[in-house]
This record gives structure tokens, C-alpha cells and sequence, in this order.
């Protein structure tokens, strides 16, 4: 649904936001190094500046969202093979007296980057050139996790940006998820222009912001404004990205949510920055893998409507992939 906004800048914000929201960190597409970036338009995305090796601290400890005496929750890695420190991380809280679960995925900054590609149906129509709409295979030797982004384009306007093409322009006042030639990823309000500047790699918009300075955003309520539900529902499967106060991001996806809801569900999880994504049972999806070259794929996110390969072949939606950030200098992967 249109969002209102107003009108943009001619030059991006200064990222002035505390710098405890991102971290120096690889960000592209894992199919073509940054200097193919202007001769190469054909190619799949771009990765970032060489990452910062530095550690991060583990994930913030969670306690139950419910009262009562219960276990709490521990945070396994399902992939050990990526090597250690641990890249992933994942749990799970009990959301209701019924027994709905919600999975919460946290990544390690110092050892991943994220991507972003398009699908064959969203970012929507355009003449650009929209790549694989799948993890390319030269890019699946290192591939940590897939997960779903935000809204299709018809239902919410939002700004796309990603392969130096703007799919369609950043709207100020929205959650934006971006990724800059200097590693850094972070999740704000948007308040630049309709285009990013030079130094951004990777701008994927959907909403206003969930989580603000560690807060749930004085804005979040239960209405329609955060999306149309299934049958007029209130609390329906709703999924989020946020970031923590050391860059690491965080992933959460948990059936019969509100906004607010799971707005609290990313602060308690740690996220001092967070935004919406897609919501509705056909949507929420997070995939890691039990070996290289996309081995094993397996659901973190137990959505009955889902299937671990959804994004190891073409997808309808665009959507996030995560890799191991220090092999990513792969061959580029044609459109």
C-alpha cells in the first residue's frame, strides 16, 4: 500500500546514526568483484570494499518471552563446517501459551556479508537486467543462509537498489537495509535522496523502521499500515531483519504477529535497529546449509509452506542471501 513521503534530498544522509548500528563487513552479491562495476552492468551485483578482520561478540543472551520455569533458550550452530567462530547462530522462543515458536538467526559480522537478489517477478517490470533470480551456482561453495525480503513493489512502493541499477527510487522515511563500498552494513530511516550515492552498493527499502535505537518505533501499531494479512487478520507469520549494537544482523520469522509484537520480539533478541519484511504464510523463509556448495539446505524457520531450495531456483520475489565474507571473490555469474 502507498506510504506517505516526502520530498527527497539530492544526496543521501550522513550515516549519523550511532556507529554501534553496523560494522565494517563484506556486502554484495557474491558474482562480481567491485571493479567490473561500471563496465560490467550485465553482471550480478557487486561485493564491497576487502572486509575488516575483526571479531564480534555472540549473539545478546535471550530470556524467555514467557513466564514460567523454562529452559533458557541456547543459540546452536547448524553449520560447522563454515568453521569457527560460529557465522550462524540460530534459536527459538516460545511466542504464546499455544505453543507457536519464533526462530531467531543471528550473523556474524566478521564472517559474513549479505546479498541481495532480484526475482522474476519483484523488484517489478523494468528494462533492467534482473540476473539469475536464484543463488548463482559459482557463489554457492560459500553460501551460509537464504532468507526472504520485504513486499512486492505493487503492494508497498519502496526503494531497490543493487548491480549499480536503481530498480525503483529510495522513498525517505523508510527502513532501509544498505550496503556501502566500505563494508559497512546498517539498517535506518531513509532520508537521502531518490538515488543512492556512489559509495552504496546495496539499498533494499520495505516499511518504516520496527526497532529504533533499540526501542520499538513510537509508530508501530497493529493497523493495515504494516501490511494487508490473510483474511484481515491482526497477527499473522511476519518476518524481520534487524541489527544488533556490534553489526551483527538478526533474523526473525514466528507465526500470529502483530507489528508491535514483533517489534518487542526483535528488541528482546538484541536488535538496536530492525525492519519488517514479508509477512503472510506463503513468505517468512530462512534456509541454512549443512555443507558447501548449498549442501543439505535445511528450514530454520518452521513454516509448513516453505521448502529449503526456494532460492536455489528461480524465485518469484527477490530476496537475502549470506556468505562467508573472505572467499567471496568469485568469477562473475552472467545475467
Amino acid at each position: 500500500m502507498p506510504l506517505p513521503h516526502t520530498p527527497a534530498t539530492p544526496h543521501p544522509a550522513p550515516r549519523t546514526t550511532a556507529v554501534r548500528r553496523h560494522v565494517r563487513r563484506g556486502v554484495g552479491t557474491a558474482a562480481c568483484a567491485v571493479s567490473l562495476l561500471a563496465s560490467a552492468p550485465s553482471l550480478v551485483g557487486a561485493v564491497a570494499g576487502p572486509p575488516v578482520p575483526i571479531q564480534t561478540p555472540g549473539p545478546a543472551a535471550i530470556r524467555p518471552l514467557l513466564p514460567g520455569p523454562r529452559v533458557a533458550p541456547q543459540w546452536p550452530n547448524p553449520e560447522p563446517w563454515a568453521g569457527a567462530p560460529a557465522a550462524m547462530l540460530v534459536t527459538s522462543l516460545p511466542t504464546d501459551s499455544a505453543g507457536d515458536m519464533a526462530q531467531i538467526a543471528w550473523f556474524r559480522a566478521s564472517r559474513t556479508q549479505l546479498a541481495l537478489y532480484p526475482g522474476t517477478s519483484n523488484p517489478g517490470p523494468g528494462p533492467f537486467a534482473r540476473g539469475p533470480e536464484k543463488v548463482p551456482p559459482a557463489g554457492r561453495a560459500k553460501l551460509v543462509a537464504t532468507f526472504n525480503a520485504g513486499f512486492y513493489e505493487k503492494d508497498s512502493p519502496a526503494g531497490f537498489y543493487v548491480n549499480a541499477t536503481l530498480y525503483h527510487p529510495m522513498l525517505r522515511g523508510l527502513a532501509t537495509v544498505v550496503g556501502d563500498a566500505n563494508g559497512h552494513v546498517s539498517i535506518v530511516s531513509w532520508t537521502g535522496g531518490k538515488r543512492p550515492g556512489p559509495g552504496v552498493l546495496v539499498a533494499r527499502q520495505n516499511l518504516p523502521l520496527l526497532v529504533e535505537n533499540g526501542r520499538v518505533a513510537p509508530r508501530v501499531n497493529a493497523s493495515p499500515a504494516w501490511g494487508l494479512t490473510l483474511g484481515g487478520a491482526p497477527a499473522v507469520w511476519r518476518s524481520a531483519l534487524g541489527i544488533d549494537g556490534n553489526g551483527n544482523l538478526i533474523y526473525a520469522a514466528a507465526p500470529d504477529q502483530t507489528a508491535p509484537s514483533l517489534a518487542r520480539l526483535m528488541v528482546h533478541a538484541g536488535a538496536v535497529s530492525a525492519m519488517e519484511l514479508d509477512i503472510n504464510p506463503a513468505w517468512p523463509i530462512l534456509t541454512s546449509f549443512g555443507g558447501p556448495e548449498a549442501a543439505r539446505p535445511s528450514l530454520v524457520v518452521s513454516n509448513p509452506n516453505q521448502i529449503a531450495t526456494r532460492f536455489l531456483v528461480p524465485s518469484a520475489k527477490d530476496f537475502f542471501a549470506i556468505y562467508l565474507q573472505t572467499t567471496i571473490g568469485l568469477a562473475p555469474e552472467p545475467f
